[in-house]
């Protein structure tokens, strides 16, 4: 899949470390903002996880990421935010750490923090940041980490600072200059 920002990285070593790679990269896709959107899910889901999970994970992100769900975040059954607005899901992995691998499969625990909402004059769900754990399991399949299932926690969170917020202008235009990362680690 390719976006504003570049393509979900493929093509990862067949190694823990590769592992790892995988599950940060598809740990970034899996928060982003254009899973929030039909045209751009499917394209994700596929990319991202083994093909025999395909089918059964795109009807639950549709059915998680439903017209209601969608309403709530204040965004339209497309998944854009309305005239004057910018949705903002952007996650930044910390670290990764493996708890299983066996060369054909591998579970790895993505630390990440994110910042996620709407920014605009008016927005009843600001732009927050938050810091939690995605847990993905891997299968080596056609050359590559594949996800076959994953999970998310709350936390760690460190303590958060007295900074003070910028205003949704600054959030907005941050997200229009600064391209998100398609490679990590």
């Amino acid at each position: 899949m390719t976006g504003k920002n570049g393509e979900i990285a493929s093509g990862f070593a067949h190694d823990q470390q590769g592992a790892q790679s995988a599950a940060a990269n598809y740990s970034v896709a899996l928060v982003s903002a254009d899973i929030l959107k039909p045209s751009q899910r499917a394209q994700i889901v596929r990319k991202v996880f083994v093909t025999d999970r395909v089918d059964e994970l795109e009807t639950k992100f549709d059915q998680a990421y439903s017209k209601e769900f969608l309403d709530k975040v204040g965004l339209d059954e497309n998944g854009n935010a309305s005239e004057g607005m910018t949705y903002v899901s952007r996650t930044a992995p910390v670290g990764t750490k493996v708890t299983l691998f066996t060369g054909s499969s591998a579970t790895v625990e993505v630390w990440c923090t994110g910042v996620f909402g709407t920014a605009g004059i008016g927005s009843t769900t600001p732009v927050s940041n938050d810091w939690f754990t995605m847990t993905l399991k891997l299968q080596w399949v056609g050359g590559d980490w594949k996800v076959d299932s994953f999970s998310q926690k709350d936390g760690p969170a460190p303590v958060n600072t007295d900074r003070t917020a910028s205003n949704a202008d600054e959030i907005a235009k941050a997200v229009e200059e600064y391209g998100g990362f398609t490679y990590a680690r």
